[in-house]
């Protein structure tokens, strides 16, 4: 089958040619006919199969149809890189359309964005903080939206987003064409299909939660404190050019970057305390191959595009076993292969279980090679205290929050024994600082938690709107672009992805 044969236009032909893609994933084949058509669709499908053409390309013929000044397209992402990567596809794929795009998220100044939605767009793509400033303060129109897109809608529910998403929902007419994307596909999903899908179309490429078959995965089992040391001879004795590293923590990623850039390894950092100029500089570093590794948080790491990334490490393991199908799609996307490599400790045991419940299989265990305990300058206990009580002070976390605690292990007591001749691990190094997680730091989905309720009132109870986990007790909000991430609307407290 070529895109041809799936009814879209010779102007968006044209340009899916000039992009080099020649027949529509699995995905695309079974969703732009339904799109085009006028259904609405619920879609699950691995991440890197390409759901935003999937959407994209059939919204933009669509809109050919009409015009006017406000937008008539809605697509709503959890993070600012997934925004601007949908941005960036769109314009692509509409170049031979008078097509007006227009993005906007949070960590950025807001006056740019009303000035441009001011000149009119046809086509928004949003984040759901900057979204909700925007409509409060009168400089969008959302009463025209013809075509809603809910993308990484998993992700949008393990934020907390789910407030802001039926805040969203009221601002849009009722009749609509709906459409929900999604990299797992869990019984929450469904049911928020339900809430506001008519009659879709249900398009399931892959058994739910699956991981895409060109990964390799693997893992090591390594003590906590060995981790960097085992990470920097994977990198320099395997020679990768590119490795993007997972960790829990902000404050976690800062010091892994710190510590590889002490190995001689080029690293950077990218998580919500960074600035979006920060952000973008290291992301653009990382895909020019001017920075080895690129060191991130969970959130900040949905929404990477990187073309042929041949490598992903779990430097800790996630909370959330999902977020394990979500990190190692980062590799192997577009048909391409890529390794997923984990570095396990002892108390992400129970987190490793988790993981491997999930996918229905044991992952690989590779023997540990001998590599080289790097000496590097400690930082004052004064500096990693201080860094990592800003790092806690962000997250906002509640009196007394119900998250995720007790997941994480406790911190790891200094061990005295010491590695193999010729300083190559055969233990753990006896002069070596501890590295389990620093006092203050969040426990509960990582450093990315703490966004406060959408839609309470001041002086609600403790409590009162937060999201449940499935059992019934109250779940921590985990981080995310949230409305926090714009200054100019920092009384909500909410964070920065």
């Amino acid at each position: 089958m070529s895109f041809s044969n799936l009814g879209l236009m010779p102007e968006l032909l044209r340009a899916v040619e000039e992009k080099g893609y020649t027949a529509p994933t699995p995905i695309q084949a079974g969703t732009i006919p339904a799109i085009l058509s006028g259904r609405d669709v619920l879609a699950g499908a691995q991440t890197g199969t390409g759901k935003t053409a999937a959407f994209v390309l059939p919204i933009l013929q669509h809109l050919m149809q009409g015009t006017g000044s406000a937008p008539r397209a809605l697509v709503l992402t959890p993070t600012r890189e997934l925004a601007a990567q949908i941005a960036d596809n769109a314009a692509g794929y509409g170049r031979y359309l008078k097509m007006r795009t227009a993005v906007v998220f949070g960590g950025v100044g807001i006056n740019p964005q009303i000035d441009q939605l001011r000149r009119g767009c046809d086509l928004l793509i949003a984040t759901p903080g900057r979204l909700l400033d925007l409509s409060e303060q009168g400089a969008l129109d959302l009463s025209r939206i013809q075509y809603f897109v809910l993308d990484e809608a998993d992700r949008m529910l393990d934020m907390g987003f789910i407030h802001a998403i039926r805040r969203v929902l009221k601002l849009l007419p009722p009749q609509r064409q709906n459409l929900m994307f999604s990299a797992t596909y869990s019984d929450d999903i469904r049911a928020l299909a339900q809430r506001f899908l008519r009659d879709p179309v249900n398009v399931e490429v892959a058994s739910r939660n699956s991981t895409a078959e060109r990964v390799t995965q693997s893992l090591y089992r390594v003590p906590k404190d060995s981790k960097r040391h085992l990470l920097a001879h994977l990198i320099q004795d395997g020679n990768w050019q590119q490795v993007l590293v997972f960790t829990r923590t902000k404050h976690g990623a800062n010091r892994l970057a710190k510590q590889l850039g002490d190995a001689g390894i080029a690293a950077a950092a990218i998580h919500g305390n960074k600035s979006q100029a920060a952000r973008v500089r290291a992301l653009t570093d990382f895909k020019n191959l001017r920075v080895t590794a690129l060191v991130a948080t969970e959130v900040a790491a949905r929404g990477l595009d990187i073309k042929e990334l041949p490598h992903v490490v779990n430097y800790e393991l996630p909370n959330v076993p999902e977020d394990y199908v979500h990190r190692i799609g980062r590799t192997a996307r577009a048909g391409a292969t890529g390794s997923a490599v984990s570095l396990v400790s002892t108390d992400e045991e129970p987190l490793l279980r988790d993981i491997e419940r999930l996918l229905k299989r044991a992952i690989t265990v590779a023997p540990v090679p001998q590599f080289p305990i790097l000496a590097a300058a400690a930082e004052s206990p004064q500096t990693e205290q201080r860094e990592a009580a800003r790092d806690s002070s962000r997250t906002h976390e509640r009196a007394g929050n119900g998250g995720r605690g007790g997941r994480r292990g406790p911190r790891r007591a200094q061990h005295g024994a010491g590695h193999g001749a010729g300083g190559h691990h055969g233990g753990h190094s006896g002069s070596q600082r501890p590295s389990g997680p620093p006092r203050g730091e969040s426990r509960a989905g990582g450093a990315e938690g703490g966004q406060r309720r959408a839609g309470q009132s001041p002086g609600a109870p403790r409590g009162a709107g937060e999201p449940q986990r499935r059992d019934g007790r109250s779940e921590q909000r985990r981080g995310g672009e949230g409305r926090g991430a714009d200054a100019n609307r920092g009384s909500w407290g909410w964070r920065r992805a």
